[in-house]
């Protein structure tokens, strides 16, 4: 069965065929590091994982991009409260999303590029809409001429001429159109640009704004726009033309709309043959998000419920559909990796023990095993069909729990499939890991581990270095890692 998916360009959905039949170029618009990560953003990380994990199922080589935007006046807000420049700001919060990722068990991206790391690439690719006349200068700042641009508005299917200003308020007296938006922004930032996204503690407006960066440019000291950075990263690490391009569906205009515009205007080719996009994150129907502030924090969810809970959560829905974020649907997320986690283990018990023959054979169970195999094909196969995928599975435990239950000498070969089976699909495509911890509470390790850390520092302080030595030592053979910091000693559980 061909892979198909819900291309938002063309509203439909098509068979998946990359430029290349054995490679996929993967792009995912990544995290503004201004804010602690939420279960909301995790939801995409993990289906992009899902999408990676799934085409290299299929046989092909992933190139996977996500980047960082490290470049933002919401992180100039947070200046005072969380480091001393909006760099450290956003190297605070790159730190946090990145050890995020790793508790969440995601495959590493190919590379995660920083728009700071970024800029001389943005200005060649601004300069060259400036050449082939797609932008224009304006006192030091560039825009983007949307009327320039035929076939601005096919993504979000709007009319170039009743959308709405794009930008802040005094940009448009200097802009042809209010639609036009900006590449390049004079000068550094606006202290009224950061006044409503400030918290207690943070510096005031003119002083945090004194730390915002600003790079020479040909048309002055400035910083880039927030959409030309994708594009700029994009066509960097993969081509000018990708195949999957993915973000939330809160971007689809003006973000990603103004991406194709710019990237398609500068290089003439089709930036990206698929846009995917993932549903919202909601609690009591508003979307989850840092400026509502109705969000739970990764570390906080992973630290309560554990990895495959929150994978299993995260997977309950489909992609592209809304999910739901309450009680009873981390409720029923903790009972399904629990089923799915005993079938695994029983399976496990049952062909490891004496009992397991070679030549009894339990017909039923070898052929749900092929029949789970084909349903979750079929369903990942179908827009990457997680909750459907993990039902598949859950079928399995159903099988193994009435085989290992009916029967006193077991069939290995059937078992030792549905081992592989539940361990190819669930833990190599879904990101489950059926030999982790299970879903039980990782924070309890980790505030423990903090507290031998602190009792450790005690001792050293106290020149009692050898105990010191053996507290981290022990720490160490309890599976921690302990790392010493410009912020003092963490201990890591990988």
């Amino acid at each position: 069965m061909t892979l198909r998916v819900t291309n938002t360009l063309t509203g439909e959905r098509e068979a998946f065929e990359p430029q290349d039949s054995d490679s996929v170029l993967l792009y995912y618009c990544g995290l503004t590091t201004s804010d602690p990560a939420h279960l909301g953003h995790a939801r995409g990380w993990v289906h992009v994982d899902v999408m990676h994990r799934w085409l290299e199922h299929l046989g092909y080589d992933v190139r996977h991009v996500e980047n960082f935007t490290d470049v933002n006046e919401k992180i100039v807000a947070r200046v005072g409260e969380d480091g001393e420049s909006e760099a450290d700001v956003a190297r605070t919060y790159v730190q946090q999303v990145i050890r995020d990722m790793r508790s969440l068990n995601l495959l590493r991206a190919d590379v995660y590029p920083r728009v700071s790391e970024h800029v001389p690439q943005i200005v060649e690719l601004i300069e060259r809409l400036i050449e082939r006349g797609y932008a224009y200068e304006v006192s030091g700042s560039v825009y983007f001429d949307v009327t320039a641009f035929d076939e601005y508005g096919k993504l979000s299917n709007q009319d170039p001429e009743e959308l709405d200003a794009q930008g802040d308020p005094d940009e448009r007296s200097e802009k042809r159109n209010p639609t036009d938006f900006a590449l390049w922004k004079a000068n550094g930032v606006d202290p009224d640009a950061i006044a409503d996204h400030q918290h207690e503690g943070a510096d005031p407006p003119a002083a945090a704004c004194e730390t915002a960066q600003t790079w020479d440019s040909p048309w002055g000291e400035g910083r880039p726009g927030w959409h030309i950075e994708c594009s700029a990263m994009s066509t960097t690490h993969l081509d000018d033309t990708i195949d999957i391009h993915v973000g939330g569906q809160d971007l689809v205009f003006p973000h990603h709309e103004n991406e194709i515009a710019q990237s398609e205007a500068a290089t003439g080719q089709q930036f990206a043959r698929y846009w995917l996009h993932v549903g919202l994150l909601e609690t009591s129907e508003e979307k989850m998000s840092s400026s509502l502030g109705n969000f739970s924090t990764v570390a906080e969810f992973v630290g309560e419920h554990g990895p495959n809970v929150a994978r299993t959560f995260l997977l309950s829905t489909a992609y592209h559909s809304r999910a739901t974020y309450s009680t009873e649907t981390v409720a029923e997320a903790r009972e399904r990796w629990e089923r799915l986690k005993t079938g695994h283990r029983r399976a496990v018990e049952a062909a490891d023990s004496v009992d397991a023959h070679t030549t009894v054979e339990d017909g039923t169970l070898r052929e749900t095993v092929a029949t789970v195999r084909e349903a979750f094909t079929a369903a990942m196969n179908d827009d990457f069909n997680t909750r459907e995928a993990t039902t598949a599975l859950l079928d399995l435990t159903g099988a193994v729990n009435r085989h290992v239950d009916d029967h006193d000498e077991y069939d290995y070969v059937g078992l030792r499939r549905a081992i592989e089976t539940f361990e190819h699909l669930g833990e190599s495509v879904l990101g489950l890991d059926f030999g982790g911890e299970g879903g039980g509470d990782v924070r309890v390790a980790t505030e423990l581990a903090d507290l031998i850390l602190t009792v450790r520092e005690r001792e050293r302080e106290a020149g009692n270095y050898e105990r010191a030595d053996e507290l981290r030592d022990e720490l160490e053979a309890l599976g921690a890692t302990v790392e010493d910091t410009d912020d003092g000693p963490v201990a890591r559980f990988d």
